[in-house]
């Protein structure tokens, strides 16, 4: 058997209210398409088909693949026509998966069930069963309880209004069955659309089997037509990956309140407070702690560490024993050893930081390569950038560097140098020197200070 998977994905969705096209829309900050993608990826197709039409050129530029072939559907009439378009391209020997760009979280094994209910005969659909079935397509079975057609709500009878089983849209056959049915679907109806729900029906009048699975996961048929089903589906899949977490030992403190973008592996004895974010690819250590509001991204953190309150990383990596924040900055290519404290509204970019340094609050470390047990005080810059380029500073073990000091690079401190604070540091501190650049303090009596002039 060889499978072709079609993805639709050509609709403007005009209730998202955008310029962007419907699937490209994000579920954990990844677009909704790319998920349907990665789960048909799983089933070894020999190659998806994209149907794409408004917003094609961003749909090819974001979602790429060597497995992807993309299928333009110019005109959108219909979920059949959008089929058609992909057919010419597949041999009938093949057998074709039918997905939807905006279901995003049908699963592997549903899938799989698809195809195994079908076992090379005939056409297999996707069912569900619903509380509220309003809007979708009726399954309606004969009397021993087999597929007898697809009824819409607005053609169903009132009796069969009250069926609860309903038609996802995903159905599964060979080749051969929809090349030699989907010409023969009409488009009489309200939106003169060509419905591929409509082959059913065609097939089976023509004796074709057509047998359906029914899914016990509700979430398999879920689909985004609005951002409040966007809101929705991205809260279920925040609670599914907290769900996760916590069941490998990870204290989340509200599941309601977190959200995973990429992710994220954890050692024991986690605990992860509210509001937490965290993007790309994150590893975490034994007993480290991430306070309320931190936005982590691409990071590595060692054991013992804490991560206090609305701290940001990025793409960086972090030793044992770390304190970070609150309100802390690291930016990409940072690189701290052991128990190195960067505080409040400190932001750190481009930097090594070795074991022991403290930088307290109110500074700016970027480009240096900074040694151990060095003690930056308040407001401490690292003046990096001369306008057009960047420049580095170095900086030894055991240095003080008083408050409000600023070291101009490139630069070097010597190990064990003192830096007198007010200071403005040019050239190169040599080891145990103390340096002071300040002027002498001078007091002026009588001096007016200016007065604000009245208009």
């Amino acid at each position: 058997m060889t499978l072709q998977v079609i993805i639709l994905a050509a609709g403007k969705g005009t209730r998202m209210k955008s310029n962007k096209p419907k699937v490209l829309h994000e579920i954990a900050g990844k677009p909704m398409i790319e998920f349907i993608i990665d789960t048909a990826r799983k089933l070894e197709p020999s190659k998806i088909s994209v149907i794409y039409g408004y917003g094609g050129e961003q749909i090819k530029k974001r979602i790429t693949g060597d497995d992807l072939s993309f299928v333009c559907q110019s005109e959108q009439l219909g979920t059949a026509h959008a089929v058609m378009q992909a057919l010419p391209n597949i041999d009938s020997s093949d057998d074709i998966l039918v997905l939807y760009g905006d279901t995003p979280f049908v699963c592997e094994e549903t899938l799989r069930k698809v195809i195994e209910t079908n076992s090379g005969k005939g056409l297999t659909v996707l069912t569900a069963e619903v509380q509220d079935p309003f809007g979708l397509g009726r399954i309606v079975r004969s009397g021993d309880g087999k597929f007898e057609k697809i009824v819409e709500q607005k053609d169903a009878s009132p009796e069969e209004t009250k069926i609860r089983e309903i038609n996802t849209g995903i159905c599964y056959g060979s080749a051969d069955i929809f090349k030699r049915y989907i010409n023969q679907i009409e488009n009489k109806n309200n939106q003169k659309e060509f419905y591929l729900v409509d082959i059913f029906a065609i097939a089976l009048k023509d004796g074709v089997d057509v047998s359906t699975y029914t899914t016990k996961e509700e979430s398999d048929m879920y689909g985004i037509n609005n951002h409040k089903q966007q809101a929705n589906l991205e809260r279920l899949y925040q609670l599914r990956q907290a769900e996760k977490l916590m069941e490998q030992g990870v204290t989340i403190i509200d599941p309601n309140r977190f959200d995973l973008r990429g992710n994220l592996t954890c050692g024991t004895d986690v605990v992860i407070d509210i509001n937490v974010i965290f993007e790309g690819n994150v590893k975490i250590g034994n007993n480290v702690k991430i306070g309320a509001g931190c936005v982590i991204s691409n990071c590595e953190i060692a054991d013992n560490s804490v991560i206090s309150p609305y701290s940001v990383l990025e793409s960086s990596k972090l030793g044992r024993t770390n304190t970070i924040g609150p309100f802390a900055h690291l930016r990409p290519n940072c690189e701290l050893e052991d128990e190195v404290h960067v505080g409040n509204f400190v932001e750190v970019k481009k930097s090594t930081i070795a074991h022991g340094t403290k930088a307290g609050h109110l500074t700016y470390i970027g480009d240096s390569q900074v040694g151990s047990n060095v003690n930056f005080g308040a407001g401490t810059i690292t003046c990096n950038y001369d306008g057009a380029n960047k420049h580095k500073t170095v900086i030894g073990n055991d240095v003080f560097i008083g408050s409000d000091t600023q070291l101009v690079a490139p630069v070097e401190i010597g190990d064990g140098a003192t830096i007198g604070a007010g200071s403005t540091i040019t050239k190169k501190v040599g080891e145990k020197d103390l340096v002071i650049t300040r002027v002498p303090q001078r007091h002026i009596a009588g001096w007016i200070r200016p007065q604000k002039k009245n208009k």
